[in-house]
Formats: structure tokens, sequence, C-alpha cells
């Protein structure tokens, strides 16, 4: 709660930056739109099996992006459909969000012979995966209906994507995972959250909370906007924040694999060797990751009163990328298998 009205700018740097991409690239291709128009304006191979799109988006009255890992065998023809596992970046993904997994992990490596099709949406300048609030008004920039709705139907109806989907979700990403997982049920037979916060609600008087986390992704994102439009005021709607809140959705879990992680802020294997030893010295810990693993310790629980299963991996280290890589990694093999 401390940080809210008082974080510095370079803190909020630090903290968060995203800018949309919306160059077309290729082509368009005749894919089939979405119910409400959403369609397909440009394609790009990247590689062998990487294909990016452009999307004319009514629900972000804008144009996104979306990262395609194709399987082998894989054609727009094809008589098959093949099951589809989305990721989700947060909110330092860099300027291009929909990249942010192809280029700092080995998903592709992963997935070669996985046989399913890897959706890496852009998720915008603020990494909020919901529809904004908009105090009361709703309308653009509505992110849950453009991933769920949008993207979802163009890939079905022109890219060959199955019934069979696992989500999963670094930081803000992970809370995007969860939160998707949670509000659709029986959309996602698996998800899994790495440093999420997954808990908007929990309160830390003395420290960070998550609600400083909205507000810093939108001063960075979209500063021009307040970030009580994003849910409203935590206290004066909490119901609209219960409503996208993981914690409070819990029981709408049940029947979905689930898993999460988080580290306990202070330098461990995957910090460089330099700037961890400093830290150690220092015994400062990364005030993300501890807000993570608090959250995160307390979703679990709130999992294991309602007797829902969830595997959990806490461990030293700090909110970076090397661990999110090493945590696919090690989750992927349990994705995959509820849907493949």
């Amino acid at each position: 709660m401390w940080l809210r009205g008082v974080a510095g700018a370079g803190f909020i740097a630090m903290v968060a930056g995203l800018a949309a991409s919306v160059a077309a690239g290729g082509a368009a291709p005749s894919a089939a739109p979405a119910d409400d128009g959403a369609v397909v304006v440009g394609e790009r191979r990247i590689r062998r099996r990487v294909l990016d799109l452009t999307v004319r988006s009514p629900a972000l009255e804008s144009v996104a992006h979306a990262r395609l890992l194709l399987p082998r065998g894989w054609s727009r023809a094809a008589s098959r459909t093949w099951p589809v596992l989305w990721l989700l970046h947060g909110a330092r993904a860099g300027r291009d969000g929909h990249t942010a997994w192809s280029d700092h992990s080995d998903i592709e490596e992963l997935t070669e012979d996985a046989g399913v099709l890897v959706v890496m949406p852009d998720g915008g300048p603020c990494a909020h995966y919901t529809d904004w609030w908009n105090r009361g008004g709703g309308g653009a920039p509505k992110w849950e209906t453009f991933h769920l709705a949008e993207l979802r139907q163009i890939l079905e109806r022109g890219y060959r994507a199955g019934p069979g989907r696992a989500i999963a979700g670094n930081a803000t990403g992970g809370l995007g995972a969860l939160a998707y997982a949670a509000r659709h049920r029986g959309l996602f037979r698996a998800a899994a959250s790495f440093s999420g916060p997954v808990h908007t609600l929990y309160r830390d008087p003395s420290g960070l909370d998550v609600a400083d986390l909205v507000e810093l992704g939108v001063a960075i994102g979209a500063p021009a906007l307040d970030w009580t439009n994003v849910w409203g005021d935590p206290d004066e709607q909490r119901v609209v924040w219960r409503q996208h809140n993981p914690y409070d959705l819990a029981g709408r879990l049940a029947g979905v694999r689930l898993h999460v992680s988080a580290g306990d802020g202070a330098p461990g294997p995957c910090d460089p060797a330099r700037g961890a030893e400093r830290r150690r010295s220092e015994g400062s810990r990364d005030v993300l990751e501890v807000l993570a693993r608090t959250v995160n310790r307390e979703f679990a629980g709130k999992l294991g009163k309602l007797g829902i299963p969830v595997t959990t991996h806490f461990y030293r280290g700090t909110h970076t990328w090397p661990y999110w890589r090493r945590e696919l990694r090690a989750t992927l093999p349990a994705l995959l298998a509820e849907i493949t």
C-alpha cells in the first residue's frame, strides 16, 4: 500500500513497461473472422515454426499481436486440430509482449515434438488481463474478450486450434492465467502461475501490495489514464475486484490441474554472481518476489481448505526470467499431460 500515489519514476520504470507493436508485417490471410468482426490483417513467418499474427480487434479498438508456435505437421488445411498451450507475459516483458516467452525461454525447443499449438498473445501495455471497468462504463481495452473470444475464435476457425487447452504465465501473466481459468470454467484443463500476484486484495499497510502493482502498470503502460479504470478502487469497488481475484475465485478452479510457484526474493542460483553477492551482503530482497511468495502461499492455503489439489514450488530466487524459464521447463510436462 505504501507505493500507491508516491512511487518515484525510477522505480516505476524498473517495475514495468510495454508498448504495443502495431506493424502488420505480411499479407493478410483469408482466415475466418471472430463473431464480432475481429480479423487477422497480417501474418509473418519468422522461423520454421514461428508465425506472428496481427489482429484488428473491436474489443481493443486497435490492433494487437499474437505469436504462434506451430506443431509438427501443421497445415491450415489439415483435417485434424491440435491442443493449445497459452502463455501469458508479465508487465516487464519489454516492447513486444507477444515475443516475451520465445525471447526469454526455450519454449520452441521444449515443444518441438509436443504436438501442441503454442499461443503467446500480446497482453497490452499494462499487462492487466481483464476487460477494463472504466468507471462502470466498460469499453476498450477489453483484453479478456480479445484473448478468449476474438483470438480464440480466430485460431479455432483458421489455424486448427482444438478444444484441449492449458494456460500459464509469469508475473501478471500468472494472475491472468489463473483468473481466466477460474472465470471461464471448463475452458482450460490446466493452469500455472509463476510469481503471479494471485491474491489481488491482499493488503500490507507497511509494504507493497497488489493494488500498487495495478497502479504502477497503468502509470507506465497508460500514463494518461487513471489506474482505477481497471477494476475501480479496491475498497469502493471491492465486488469488482473480487470478481477478478483468483483467491476469491478459488472454488471455481476445481477440476483444473493447478501449479503455483514463487521465490523468496533473495538472490538464488539463477541470479548473476556479482549482483547476487552484493545483495546477499546487503541483506536486500526483491520486493516483487517477496509479495509473489506471500500471496501464492495464501492462495495455495485457500485451495487446501477447499480440498482442491495444487502443486507448489517455493524456492530461493528473484522476480526474473531465469527462474520463470526454469519453472516452465519443470511444469510443462504436467500441463501437456492434461491436453495431449
